[in-house]
């Protein structure tokens, strides 16, 4: 007599494994990127590796049987005799497969080298992004401003109009009055930076003084948004936006080396932060250096012979860090390439 059976358990796991992969996923992301931020600082570089798909299979077998047989004796005292076996065998199988995909070639040049969009960093600031923050993250210039940028041999302070302009159009964005439209003239689409036609009279000069500082029509309550350094009339705002690349760059000059690796030419030095106005302009982010692992770090990654790691109370360097993986989205100006294709046996 037996009894076999099998059985599945994905249904049970399916919670547990969503929020292990979740995780896991997410922090080796985050210790990615900032190893290749520090890689751009020293000048290796940088390396990425997608995970395309994760499949994880499940089994369970178990058997359950009794066996026994019985005789007669020929002689007393027991005239019968019996042997009996209990047999139990049981299987748990996990079977995870794990895809990764090197980011390279055609991708490569698509993700990290293609400026962003203009139009994707409207849409930024219309989600509510700070305007400050995005403008000193992802552009160069905007209508011949420039902003800071420290990377290698472009490396530069920003413009003294850039933290004016910047302030007064946060104080724009704050109000509300600051807006984008879409036009589409046949197959041509433009974005246009829209200011209300009904504005807030405590935030009037601010807007004035935008316009001045841009050049633009005093009269006019909208502009048309190009990609370039410099605009054809003053209705136009151009916009000369960032690559990925130029980005990761930029921020990797924010890192706080150590003073050998600097005095050795290993890196260039930090540079000092900018003053506006007598008062030191915060970074963007800081990334801090330790001969020790920190322990209790956002991120930590070590290279070479010290750890590099974004403080977990830093909230403000925690949320641009984060804000990056969205950057990488508005990049993708190619055809989506589907994940490859697995055969997973059944049985």
């Amino acid at each position: 007599m037996g009894l076999s059976g099998c059985t599945s358990i994905g249904p049970r796991t399916v919670a547990r494994d969503r929020f292990d992969y979740i995780t896991a996923i997410s922090d080796s992301w985050k210790s990615q990127m900032l190893l290749n931020l520090v890689k751009l600082r020293y000048g290796d570089a940088p390396v990425f590796l997608d995970i395309a798909s994760v499949i994880n299979q499940y089994g369970i077998e178990s058997s359950f049987g009794f066996s026994g047989n019985w005789t007669q004796n020929a002689q007393p005292p027991w005239p019968y005799s019996a042997l009996y076996n209990w047999l139990g065998t049981g299987r748990y199988a996990e079977r995870p497969t794990i895809t990764y995909s090197p980011l390279s070639g055609e991708k490569f040049a698509r993700s990290l080298m293609t400026p962003i969009p203009p139009a994707a960093i409207l849409n930024l600031l219309q989600g509510g992004y700070p305007v400050d923050l995005v403008l000193r993250l992802t552009v160069h210039s905007v209508n011949g401003i420039q902003t800071r940028y420290g990377g290698g041999a472009r490396m530069r302070t920003a413009d003294p109009e850039f933290y004016p302009f910047v302030q007064k159009l946060r104080e724009i964005q704050q109000s509300g009055d600051l807006g984008m439209r879409v036009r589409k003239t046949g197959e041509q689409t433009s974005t246009l930076v829209v200011f209300s036609r009904k504005p807030n009279p405590a935030i009037q000069a601010a807007r004035d003084e935008v316009r001045k500082f841009l050049g633009l029509d005093p009269k006019s309550e909208e502009f048309s948004v190009v990609y370039g350094s410099v605009a054809s009339s003053d209705r136009e705002i151009a916009i000369l936006t960032r690559s990925m690349l130029e980005i990761l760059i930029d921020l990797s000059s924010y890192i706080d080396v150590p003073e050998s690796s600097a005095m050795e030419r290993r890196t260039f030095p930090t540079p000092p932060p900018e003053v506006v106005n007598g008062t030191p302009v915060a970074p963007l982010i800081r990334i801090l250096s330790s001969p020790e692992n920190p322990g209790d770090a956002f991120a930590a990654v070590p290279y070479r012979q010290d750890w590099y790691w974004i403080d977990d109370k830093d909230l403000a360097s925690k949320r641009l860090f984060s804000f990056i993986m969205f950057l990488f989205t508005l990049t993708e100006t190619g055809d989506k390439q589907g994940a490859p294709i697995i055969t997973v046996p059944v049985g």
